[in-house]
């Protein structure tokens, strides 16, 4: 008896240690799913995860991210980062593997999973070069993706859609900067950075070649990630009904171009467009120019279909792409490799065009270049001479009969600075007052240039460079692979002009307005514009001369100004056809 007492007494306790542990561990996890309720969203294709964390250890991530992927431009991060929370997902599909059967072909919404997703890792980005002596090639076809940071509030908040720049070959949705941590925090906004594919595998129409290519997989990338966020950003606190699309360089050309893309309209509310290279679309000649030299480049037959390319590893492709970029020459005439593509139907015509013509997208848009984009061509030629013939063979291509004049407004392009200021206007500064100036007769239009730049980048005959004001805009100084020459010495100035920057970026995001004394950019009157600077000022029609002289020159056609080369591509019949 006594052992049967003491027998169902050991029993007892057992089953009341193990309701012990059983109510403990259901109180852990009731805690959990309180903690992390606000971390899980359902999307249309599963339940996604995220976590938070204190911004200054996400900058720390950040720099060993950048580190990792090109090791000898990495500066590293700087010390003060605000220990601010932020909430954040990674990684999270929106298309499914474009590889294999897939490429080059549209994209397909992402597959559904089953069970909650950990979002707390980046997904795969684009295959692209390292440009390192390796000659690598990371990422993978698997890489449409994007990221997601807002502050760690309840609050519904406007939504920024990025399209990271790269000259339409590299980038990645969360390298340095672009993570958005700091953005997401200062100007209390959702923050989605999109991957999209790149490259020959994204921005090269390859219709001329037999088979069944699609001509801008990139922008369908880019039109399906919007798409996904009309229909699950709410999930993530972000306003649906307010989402502001944005990027610099290529993305601020992706930008526009997807104002000029019909089927895009009503997905976004606001545009803003930084250094955008519109120019660079490419005409039909360019993209059977540069179909037949891929398939030269990969020493292919030249009836060679789609799909013998869709069976080669696609870092054989893309290390082609590569070459024909770096080795041709042909950029010496404008005639970029990769851009997006006049097809006539996702893009029925030139952005320019359609910015003309007033069927772009009808949205508030704030736009701008800085002063000093393609500082560095002024390294490019030795002699006056070259320099001015380089000048006019540079604007040829697209209009042959007007270059000269336009080459005569800036002194004949001899001086160095004066080659390097016809240069970037030839790419950034000319096509976006023309894009301003048609859109301002139908929408709110603001106008802004960069002029900021440290002593340092003055002495150097640099100025302000090309993506220089992206550390302004982003609020992370120290990320900027320029920091060491931006951070020089007394911050003050750089510091007050982000504070500037960021509050009207801010206000344009969340109401469609901006603030203080910068005026609504209009053809029609006085072009005011506004100049980021120290201390910033708003200018009348800047350098008008120069303006006048580009009004006559045709820059949505690139080749017309070529006919050896549409002779030798058979277009000569077809040159009324402006597809």
């Amino acid at each position: 008896m006594h052992a049967g007492h003491e027998e169902e007494s050991v029993a007892a306790a057992r089953l009341r240690a193990e309701q012990a542990h059983s109510r403990a561990r259901d109180a852990v996890a009731r805690a959990h799913r309180t903690l992390s309720d606000n971390l899980i969203a359902t999307t249309t294709a599963g339940v996604v995860q995220g976590f938070r964390k204190n911004i200054s250890e996400l900058d720390a991530e950040a720099a060993e991210l950048d580190a990792e992927h090109s090791p000898a431009m990495v500066i590293g991060p700087g010390a003060g980062s605000p220990a601010t929370t932020v909430r954040c997902w990674r990684g999270i599909p929106y298309g499914a593997d474009t590889g294999g059967e897939y490429r080059f072909k549209p994209p397909r919404p992402a597959p559904r999973w089953d069970g909650i997703r950990d979002c707390g890792n980046f997904g795969a980005i684009a295959p692209q070069t390292t440009y390192s002596w390796t000659d690598k090639i990371i990422g993978s076809e698997d890489c449409l993706n994007l990221d997601i940071v807002r502050p760690d509030t309840e609050e519904q908040l406007p939504v920024v859609v990025y399209l990271h720049g790269g000259s339409f070959i590299v980038g990645a949705s969360h390298l340095g900067m672009l993570q958005g941590h700091h953005l997401a925090s200062a100007m209390n906004v959702v923050y989605v950075s999109i991957n999209f594919r790149l490259g020959v595998l994204g921005y090269l129409d390859l219709r001329s070649i037999p088979g069944d290519a699609a001509a801008n997989p990139a922008v369908m990338d880019q039109l399906l990630a919007l798409e996904w966020v009309r229909d699950n950003i709410a999930a993530f606190g972000g306003n649906p009904d307010n989402v502001t699309l944005m990027g610099e360089s290529a993305g601020g050309a992706a930008v526009l171009t997807m104002m000029a893309v019909p089927r895009a309209h009503g997905l976004f509310h606001r545009a803003i467009a930084q250094s955008p290279p519109i120019g660079m679309i490419h005409s039909k000649t360019q993209s059977q120019f540069w179909a037949r030299e891929l398939v030269n480049r990969m020493a292919l037959p030249r009836m060679t279909d789609i799909g013998t390319l869709r069976q080669a590893h696609f870092s054989e492709v893309v290390r082609a792409g590569q070459s024909m970029m770096w080795r041709s020459k042909e950029l010496l005439h404008l005639n970029s490799c990769f851009a997006p593509t006049v097809d006539g139907q996702l893009i029925p015509q030139h952005p320019l065009d359609a910015f003309e013509q007033g069927k772009q997208a009808q949205v508030p848009l704030l736009i701008g270049t800085n002063s000093d984009e393609a500082s560095f061509s002024r390294f490019l030629y030795i002699r006056e001479a070259a320099r001015s013939r380089a000048a006019v063979r540079l604007l040829s291509s697209f209009d042959n009969k007007s270059a000269e004049d336009v080459v005569a407004a800036y002194n004949g392009a001899t001086s160095r600075h004066n080659f390097a200021q016809l240069v970037t206007d030839a790419l950034f500064w000319a096509p976006t007052v023309r894009v301003a100036s048609s859109h301002s007769r139908t929408q709110p239009t603001w106008m802004y240039r960069f002029d900021y730049s440290t002593n340092v980048l003055r002495k150097l005959g640099l100025g302000a460079m090309h993506s220089m004001e992206l550390s302004n805009i982003f609020g992370d100084p120290d990320a900027s692979r320029m920091s060491i020459l931006t951070r020089w010495g007394d911050t003050t100035a750089m510091d007050g002009l982000t504070k500037q920057m960021q509050a009207q970026w801010a206000s344009f995001i969340h109401d469609g307005e901006v603030l203080g004394d910068w005026p609504r950019y209009s053809a029609d009157a006085d072009r005011l514009t506004k100049v980021f600077d120290h201390p910033s000022r708003i200018e009348k029609d800047p350098r008008a001369r120069k303006r006048e002289a580009w009004e006559s020159y045709a820059m949505d056609e690139w080749g017309k100004g070529r006919p050896e080369l549409l002779e030798k591509l058979g277009f000569l019949a077809a040159l009324p056809d402006t597809r």
